[in-house]
């Protein structure tokens, strides 16, 4: 009788064990049932893409070199453009490349910007330069007047060569491309010596004519700092007569 009511209570034990696992299963049966019945009837998630769809399609070319430039909304866009050109020459690539690899050079609140455009509202690199560009026009770098070029002087112990690269760099952000304006501007910028003297005697016509004949005076200046950087040899002591 006693092992009869022993082997009773192990089995009722053994029928709420199976009876526990199976309401469980059930449990998470119905759970698995609940997210996937969500996730098919939830739409997927889809990202605003302002290219044209011909755009969106075109894959990037392996040989093409990744853009070492970014632009955060504080810079020039116009040297931003001028700087992402010269950079994919190196590569080239169709329209929808130059779109594409546009974008990666855009950083923080301009990848916002883009992303709010309308989709499918860039068809080409062009448009998308001019937008880009009537977006962050404030931060374009106000043009040089000529005048300016009156206030690019040679410094106290400047030599010949940085200035005239440094003359040079101002000339090109100026719009006046007069030769005989930019010749005065240089004899009035520069020292008094050598080559200001040489000026005034050849009466160049061009700035190129300018750097030709600066070529032999900042070899002279070379020269001369070289011989002053060395060290003359010290005089020998007299030999003392025995």
């Amino acid at each position: 009788m006693h092992e009869d009511l022993v082997a009773s209570q192990a089995r009722n034990e053994e029928l709420s064990k199976v009876t526990e696992e199976l309401r469980q299963a059930l449990q998470e049966q119905r759970g698995r049932t609940v997210v996937e019945e969500v996730a098919l009837s939830s739409p997927p998630r889809v990202f605003p893409m302002p290219f044209a769809q011909a755009i969106t399609d075109t894959p990037i070319p392996a040989s093409v070199v990744p853009v070492k430039a970014s632009f955060t909304g504080v810079e020039d866009p116009k040297a931003h453009l001028t700087t992402f050109h010269t950079q994919m020459m190196l590569s080239g690539g169709s329209d929808a490349v130059y779109c594409k690899m546009f974008v990666s050079t855009l950083q923080g609140t301009t990848l916002e910007w883009f992303v709010s455009l309308p989709t499918g509202h860039i068809t080409n690199f062009q448009q998308f330069s001019k937008l880009f560009v009537d977006q962050y026009i404030v931060n374009k770098a106000p043009p040089m007047v000529s005048n300016d070029l009156f206030n690019v002087r040679q410094y106290q112990g400047e030599s010949l060569r940085d200035y005239l690269n440094r003359f040079g760099a101002q000339m090109v952000r100026s719009p006046a491309k007069d030769e005989e304006m930019l010749v005065y501007a240089i004899k009035n910028g520069v020292l008094l010596g050598p080559f200001c003297e040489a000026l005034i005697r050849a009466h160049p016509a061009t700035f190129a004519e300018v750097r030709r004949l600066a070529v032999a005076h900042i070899a002279d200046e070379s020269a001369v700092a070289e011989k002053r950087g060395s060290l003359a040899p010290a005089r020998p002591r007299a030999q003392t007569r025995i």
